[in-house]
């Protein structure tokens, strides 16, 4: 048995509770093979394998808080610190019932990689809760995250490990975590991203991760002789992701006809109306229902179940999957197949499933994963983090054009380690093993630790 595969079995009876997790890891030691046996000898000594899927420290504790009617509510915090050999930890805060141990283990293992590939010095990490923020108050929202921060607030710090955002943590969780931070230790220092602009927030942060997926989507789509120019794109989900991936793809010439949320899609063929979305999603913070009562050419089609992902049915040449994790399955990979789509590029962390990926590439489909393609928003966040320590303030466009050059530089490495290990054009090997090297090559120099 080659080392790759000892490795898995260990993890996965470790493990055996932990499927997301265990889905993250089968996937990048697969596709690890080729140069972990180039170098075998060199990382089965030093258990190169078992560390890289082992986190530096899991942190689950209470979070106790009061709702509006005086109850006192109770939830899981979680913080993973998987791997700090390249710079302190960094990776967001997620809140969703579905938060649990496994889904933030997947979530701080890939982010070791993405942050990688973004050529910044930031480790892997992750961290959230199974409170629901929808439907809550301002004050239950402040209440929770207070909370949340008096246990977290021991664990993190501006060179220790800096969290930011993710599925159901936006400017207003930020701000409060943040405000409880400062109360606690009384230190005024960028221990969060993703502030608001009054307190040391970075512009163009709330659209990185959207604009980085449509730069790396172009890039691709450049090196395949075409562009965004005329294409047809369907995307997935309808928050920060999303929104500005959307709004990017028309700026470059494309035509984004789908977005859903988790009661249901729109299909709009005349493009997605992107400043009433806008509005419905980020102002009035309402269902898709209202962009269609709103947009007389948009179709709503509610969700029959949590399996039913309708925007994968259209037409389109590109799909950008920006919602959650799985939810391009194998009968949606085969629907886009069907439909003749050129290019899958995934928005949120790890949205298709192994064999949805597999029957993708397999069809000659051109697909990035999204520790390369979503890496915008973490390389944002660390440009946040510089212009903290500096005491600078970057404007839009500085931003943006910095984040450009990091996606395009993304695209070359990860199409170079294709090239090099595997075959061209398989971006997903590509991108395991050119985030994989550089956090092999400080681990070894570091020592074992």
């Amino acid at each position: 048995m080659g080392y790759v595969d000892e490795v898995l079995e260990l993890v996965s009876k470790r493990d055996a509770n932990q499927p997301e997790f265990l889905q993250a890891v089968t996937e990048v030691l697969t596709t690890l093979r080729p140069v972990v046996e180039a170098n075998e000898e060199l990382y089965r000594k030093n258990a190169i394998l078992e560390r890289i899927t082992e986190p530096d420290r899991a942190i689950q504790f209470r979070v106790p808080w009061v709702d509006d009617n005086g109850q006192v509510q109770v939830n899981r915090g979680f913080r993973v610190q998987f791997n700090n050999s390249i710079g302190p930890y960094k990776g967001g805060l997620r809140l969703h019932p579905s938060v649990n141990l496994s889904i933030i283990k997947f979530l701080g293992f890939e982010q070791v990689f993405k942050n990688s590939l973004t050529s910044l010095p930031i480790g892997g990490g992750k961290g959230g809760s199974d409170f629901d923020p929808k439907g809550k108050s301002d004050r239950e929202i402040m209440a929770f995250c207070q909370s949340f921060m008096t246990e977290l607030y021991k664990y993190i710090g501006a060179d220790v490990d800096v969290p930011a955002g993710d599925i159901g943590v936006g400017g207003r969780e930020i701000g409060f975590l943040y405000g409880q931070y400062k109360r606690i230790t009384n230190l005024y220092e960028g221990v969060l991203t993703g502030k608001g602009l009054t307190y040391g927030g970075s512009l163009a942060r709330t659209e990185a991760t959207g604009y980085g997926l449509v730069y790396i989507t172009e890039e691709l789509l450049k090196d395949h002789g075409t562009d965004f120019n005329g294409k047809t794109v369907a995307v997935s989900g309808a928050g920060n992701v999303a929104i500005y991936a959307i709004e990017k793809v028309h700026q470059l010439g494309g035509k984004v006809v789908t977005c859903s949320d988790s009661t249901g899609w729109i299909y709009d063929p005349e493009g997605i109306d992107v400043d009433l979305l806008k509005e419905v999603k980020e102002v009035k913070r309402a269902r898709l229902t209202a962009y269609a009562e709103a947009r007389p050419s948009a179709q709503y089609t509610a969700k029959k179940d949590a399996n039913d992902h309708g925007v994968w049915n259209v037409k389109v040449d590109v799909a950008l999957p920006c919602a959650t994790q799985n939810e391009l399955n194998l009968d949606d990979a085969k629907a886009l197949v069907a439909n003749g789509v050129f290019a899958v590029c995934e928005g949120a962390n790890m949205p298709t499933t192994i064999e949805a990926t597999k029957y993708l590439t397999d069809n000659k489909v051109l697909f990035i994963p999204g520790k390369a393609s979503n890496a915008g928003g973490v390389a944002t966040s660390a440009l946040e983090m510089s212009q903290n320590s500096e005491r600078l303030h970057w404007s839009f466009d500085e931003v943006d054009e910095k984040l450009h050059g990091i996606m395009v530089n993304i695209y070359k490495n990860i199409s170079s380690a294709a090239e090099k290990y595997a075959t061209k054009d398989d971006f997903v090997a590509g991108a395991n093993i050119a985030g994989f090297e550089k956090v092999v090559e400080a681990m070894l120099a570091q020592g074992v630790c």
